[in-house]
């Protein structure tokens, strides 16, 4: 419904009127398959000569394929290929999704912000601070409530980062009583001005655990500080095991199992994911009886490796910091090595249970029966995509594994993102597919299209499959069975 003038684009970017004619901006995508050390004969620059092209090497994403909207209509690609000689068709349509969102995965120990802390974009709520994980905190990003259910602003400011964010750029965001954020999914997320470099290794009970053997002999006890579980060698079963001595130290913070305390101090972006500039604040005062004395010796380390210090006890059992001995540098060493880089991870998801599916089957609930008994395979751009069980087509792509700009928008608002359905000739017929609009993929990669496409396209690029990513196609025929 928008009125695009002749020679011009129209308000999203993604059409313009040329002569007359509506025309798709960004060209169609088309994956080409190259397995690690192949020579590059990229397929696009060879005329199709009419023989059956192989989807075991080609692969018609939905990036500028254009859209079945309003949706009576067939999707703007059905093509039909071979793949380990089995007859396959794939359905190619750029789906427009108001019921979608981003889960983000920040690799840090850092606190970024109070579990449900509002996250903000260009001043607008467009989500929230959800469940942390293992080393990682976790967004939930945009979905239908911050699209469309609130005022134009907020919408058109969760749209803006949604599709910086999908198309791999740099997003800037603010967490209430929280941190600020840069994140470009991909790389090291940056908080508060500073990058990030790597994830822990693990908990502090978990750092305790794994290097119980290497500290044995080296040092008197150890305290391995974290927000979440503060691990203690000497009363942990792991020192126990292998015949640790006691040390009578006293830990302040809610004691779990033996050597493992929770709430030691409060979140924040200090020592181990605390607010601990000093570690020794976590501390009581030490019991002789237990097995304290003068000379004994302490290494408080965080689960990063990123903050340490050593410490002796004087007459008085009160710890005081010196040099690192150099018999213990190598462990803390050993730690940071273990950790892994930190990134930030977006995955796109989405609900594809609505009309879109028309653009497959006139019985739209045959499309959905058949992804959800794995019948059809979902690829988003052929990226691969989880699919939740469950009522409806619900999925999460990583959009690292997606082509260049794969996303676009439109002012509802909505995000606009590829979407391809892959399925056996013999399923799709039986689903009710619309098989008179199947045309051979070599027809399309020379440059046709169907007649039920209300555009042209503005031309075609390829794409290498990115490395480490599967083929969105089956690999042998027991697959694509």
């Amino acid at each position: 419904m928008c009125y695009i003038a002749e020679g011009r684009s129209g308000a999203c970017d993604r059409y313009a009127n040329e002569g007359g004619e509506l025309v798709r901006l960004d060209p169609l995508t088309i994956l080409q398959n190259r397995d690690e050390g192949a020579p590059v004969v990229p397929f696009l620059d060879r005329e199709w000569d009419g023989d059956i092209v192989s989807g075991d090497e080609t692969f018609i994403t939905a990036v500028g394929s254009g859209t079945t909207y309003p949706d009576y209509k067939p999707a703007p690609f059905i093509v039909a290929s071979k793949v380990a000689d089995a007859d396959m068709i794939t359905v190619v349509t750029e789906g427009i999704f108001s019921y979608c969102g981003a889960k983000v995965k920040l690799d840090t120990d850092r606190h970024l912000g109070s579990e449900c802390a509002p996250v903000r974009a260009e001043g607008e709520v467009i989500g929230h601070v959800t469940t942390s994980e293992y080393g990682s905190q976790m967004l939930s990003l945009g979905g239908v409530n911050h699209l469309t259910g609130g005022s134009k602003k907020e919408g058109r400011a969760t749209c803006n980062a949604l599709l910086a964010l999908c198309n791999g750029e740099n997003v800037e965001l603010t967490i209430d009583k929280g941190a600020e954020l840069e994140i470009t999914a991909g790389q090291a997320p940056v908080v508060n001005g500073l990058r990030e470099e790597r994830m822990r290794v693990g908990c502090g009970s978990a750092t305790v655990g794994m290097f119980a053997a290497q500290w044995k002999g080296l040092v008197d006890e150890v305290v391995v500080v974290d927000d979440h579980i503060t691990g203690v060698m000497s009363e942990h079963q792991a020192g126990k095991v292998i015949g640790w001595d006691p040390t009578g130290i006293r830990i302040k913070g809610r004691r779990s199992t033996p050597g493992r305390y929770f709430q030691v101090a409060e979140p924040g972006t200090g020592w181990g994911g605390t607010d601990l500039t000093d570690p020794l604040t976590i501390l009581d005062t030490w019991q002789e009886a237990k097995g304290a004395r003068p000379g004994l010796s302490l290494l408080m380390v965080s689960t990063t490796g990123e903050n340490a210090a050593y410490y002796e006890l004087n007459d008085d059992l009160i710890p005081v910091q010196h040099e690192m001995p150099d018999r213990l540098k190598p462990s803390v060493a050993r730690i940071e090595e273990n950790c892994e880089p930190s990134l930030a991870s977006v995955l796109f998801m989405a609900g594809a249970g609505g009309s879109l599916r028309s653009g497959v089957t006139e019985n739209p609930v045959s499309l959905t029966r058949s992804v959800q008994s794995r019948l059809t395979r979902v690829t988003v751009g052929g990226a691969p995509v989880f699919t939740w069980p469950g009522g409806g087509i619900t999925f999460m792509a990583d959009v690292t594994q997606m082509p260049k700009h794969a996303f676009g928008y439109v002012p509802t608002p909505a995000l606009v993102a590829p979407i391809e359905f892959t399925m056996s000739a013999a399923d799709y017929a039986a689903l009710g597919g619309h098989m008179d609009y199947v045309m051979p993929i070599g027809e399309a990669l020379k440059g046709a299209r169907g007649r039920q496409n209300d555009h042209r396209l503005s031309g075609q690029r390829a794409e290498w499959r990115k490395d480490g990513a599967p083929w969105p196609l089956p690999r042998d025929k027991a697959q694509a069975k």
